[in-house]
């Protein structure tokens, strides 16, 4: 059997004043927690913290990637192929998800609780938020998601049919109209699939971006997170 793939580092930025929030942002595959906090940074014009917020960039670990070829990357979890159309890597998401959590209760054991939490990521990384926050923690804030998706037969769907719920927690979705990666067709279907179900979702497509971030996305998800997590 193999090694469970288990998150070993992670950036921090503290708040400036008193921390009474925390929001998870999790990288796209092969990238790193300092990668993706210095991509926010520059985009922002200036490094991104806040009076009140805890921002918590955990790097993903080195793992055999199906998609490489098997070669070693940095991600989340392992996936037959970037596709919306093949079935879940179970095992490796629900591993994922359980070492996270482990991470969300740490902070929770800080005082911070889970109304005060919000988790998200870019690509991989806000695929990876969305199975966290409608199957592992739904009593969390929000939820935010770039240039990502869920399967066309995810389990989270299936999850929140079975744990409407589950369905309350506000979910805000960017995407790029000529991402060639991941096309913004998956973005909407997924969106689709989760309103559907009764979840609150914004979804916002950002005009000519690619695969990528954009200032314009930062300043908007910056003011998102304001509205969810107002300083106390």
């Amino acid at each position: 059997m193999a090694a469970i793939a288990r998150i070993s580092q992670a950036n921090i930025v503290q708040a400036t004043r008193k921390h009474s929030a925390t929001v998870f942002c999790f990288h796209g595959s092969g990238d790193t927690a300092e990668g993706f906090k210095e991509w926010v940074n520059i985009l922002n014009r200036e490094n991104l913290q806040f009076p009140h917020i805890k921002l918590i960039y955990p790097s993903a670990p080195s793992q055999p990637y199906t998609p490489n070829n098997g070669m070693m990357q940095n991600v989340w979890f392992d996936r037959l192929a970037i596709s919306n159309q093949v079935p879940e890597h179970l095992d490796s998401i629900n591993s994922m998800c359980q070492n996270v959590s482990e991470l969300i209760d740490r902070e929770v054991a800080d005082g911070i609780p889970f109304n005060r939490i919000i988790l998200g990521g870019f690509s991989m990384g806000g695929c990876l938020a969305l199975h966290l926050a409608y199957r592992y923690r739904p009593a969390i804030a929000g939820c935010f998601a770039m240039s990502s998706f869920l399967n066309k037969d995810s389990i989270v769907y299936e999850y929140l049919k079975m744990n409407p719920e589950h369905c309350k927690i506000p979910l805000v979705q960017y995407h790029g109209t000529v991402d060639t990666l991941v096309p913004i067709e998956w973005g909407k279907q997924s969106a689709k699939n989760l309103k559907d179900l009764g979840v609150n979702v914004k979804f916002v497509p950002l005009q000519n971006m690619e695969h990528e971030l954009s200032r314009e996305e930062i300043q908007s998800w910056r003011n998102w997170l304001l509205q969810i997590l107002p300083d106390k």
